[in-house]
C-alpha cells in the first residue's frame, strides 16, 4: 500500500529542449546535447526531450545514409553516459538491418539505450518528401521511465494520425513524447502549423488525460523557418510552459495525481471498446475494393 500511494501522488520534471540544429553536423549538435543535459541536470530535470532529427538536423536528403547511425554507435551512448539517472529522447538517422534508414528517436538513460521508436507517418505532403528517404516504422510501443510514468514517443507527423495515440493510451501510456521538425512553411502558408499544433495537443491531452512534451526546432535554414514553441501540456490539456522562438530549455512540473483525476472525469481509455473497433477494421478490410452498389448491407 506505501508503494501505491507513492506512485499515485508521483512528480516528474520534464522539460523540452528547443534548439537550432547544424544541418549535418552530427559533432556540433552532440556538443548542443551535452550543453542543454548539462543545464536540465542543474534545473532537476529527469526526463529531457529534444526536437525531431535532433542530432543531424532535418533537411537532409541526399546525405541521409551518410548520417545514419546504428542504436549502439558511441555518439549515442555518450549521450545515455552524460544523462545519467534522467531519460533524454534523441532523435537521428537510425541504420536498421538490410541498409534500411529510419527517422528514429531513442530514449538514453545511465549509459544505455532504453526504448527507441521508428517514425510510423513519413510525411509526403506540403514541401515534406521524406519517404523517399526514410523507411517507415512498423510498431506501437511504450517504455517505462519511472513508475507510475509510462510513456510512448511519436515523431511529428506521428500525431496527425489519432489512431496511434488512441493505441498508445491503451497499451499504458501516461505521457507522450512528441519530438517535432515543424516550419511555418511545410504544409502551406495558409495553414498554420503553431495553431494546427496547438489545438492538437491540446485535444489529445484533455481527451486521454495524458501529458505531453513537444519539442520544435527553432530558427531558419533552407529556406524554412522554424517556430520553436516546444511546450508541456498537462493532462487537461492546458498549456504548463511553452518556449518562444529562440533556443531554450522549457521547463515543467507533472503531478500523476493530476492524471488520476483527469482519467478519472474523462475515462476516454476506460471506455475505449476494443471489440467493436476490432469489429469495425476487419467490417472495412473487408470492404476495400469493392463498390457499394455491388455489396448487400
Amino acid at each position: 500500500m506505501e508503494d501505491f500511494n507513492e506512485f499515485r501522488t508521483a512528480k516528474l520534471r520534464v522539460a523540452a529542449a528547443q534548439i537550432e540544429p547544424t544541418e549535418a553536423n552530427i559533432s556540433d549538435n552532440l556538443e548542443k546535447h551535452f550543453a542543454f543535459i548539462d543545464e536540465a541536470k542543474e534545473r532537476g530535470v529527469e526526463l529531457l526531450v529534444f526536437p525531431e532529427l535532433s542530432l543531424t538536423g532535418y533537411q537532409l536528403r541526399s546525405k541521409t545514409p551518410d548520417l545514419a547511425i546504428t542504436r549502439d554507435d558511441n555518439r549515442l551512448l555518450a549521450i545515455a553516459e552524460r544523462a545519467g539517472e534522467m531519460t533524454v529522447v534523441a532523435g537521428f538517422v537510425e541504420e536498421g538491418l538490410a541498409a534500411q534508414f529510419h527517422n528514429s528517436a531513442a530514449a538514453l538513460r545511465n549509459g544505455k539505450v532504453q526504448f527507441i521508436h521508428r517514425k510510423l507517418n513519413l510525411a509526403t505532403y506540403g514541401n515534406l518528401e521524406e519517404a523517399k528517404y526514410f523507411a517507415r516504422g512498423r510498431y506501437v510501443d511504450v517504455f517505462v521511465h519511472e513508475p507510475p510514468w509510462t510513456a510512448a514517443i511519436f515523431i511529428c507527423a506521428d500525431s496527425w494520425n489519432p489512431g496511434l495515440i488512441h493505441l498508445a493510451g491503451l497499451y499504458g501510456a501516461t505521457l507522450l513524447i512528441i519530438p517535432v521538425a515543424s516550419s511555418r512553411e511545410a504544409v502551406g502558408l495558409d495553414f498554420s502549423n503553431p495553431e494546427g499544433w496547438s489545438t492538437a495537443l491540446s485535444f489529445y491531452g484533455m481527451l486521454y488525460g495524458m501529458p505531453i512534451v513537444m519539442a520544435n526546432h527553432c530558427g531558419k535554414r533552407d529556406g524554412e523557418t522554424y517556430w520553436g514553441g516546444s511546450r508541456v501540456v498537462d493532462p487537461h490539456g492546458k498549456t504548463l510552459a511553452i518556449g518562444g522562438e529562440d533556443e531554450e530549455l522549457v521547463v515543467a512540473d507533472l503531478d500523476y495525481s493530476i492524471v488520476r483525476q483527469a482519467r478519472f472525469q474523462l475515462p476516454t481509455v476506460r471506455d475505449s471498446n476494443l471489440d467493436l473497433i476490432h469489429r469495425e477494421i476487419e467490417r472495412l478490410n473487408n470492404r476495400i475494393g469493392v463498390p457499394r452498389g455491388f455489396r448487400s448491407s
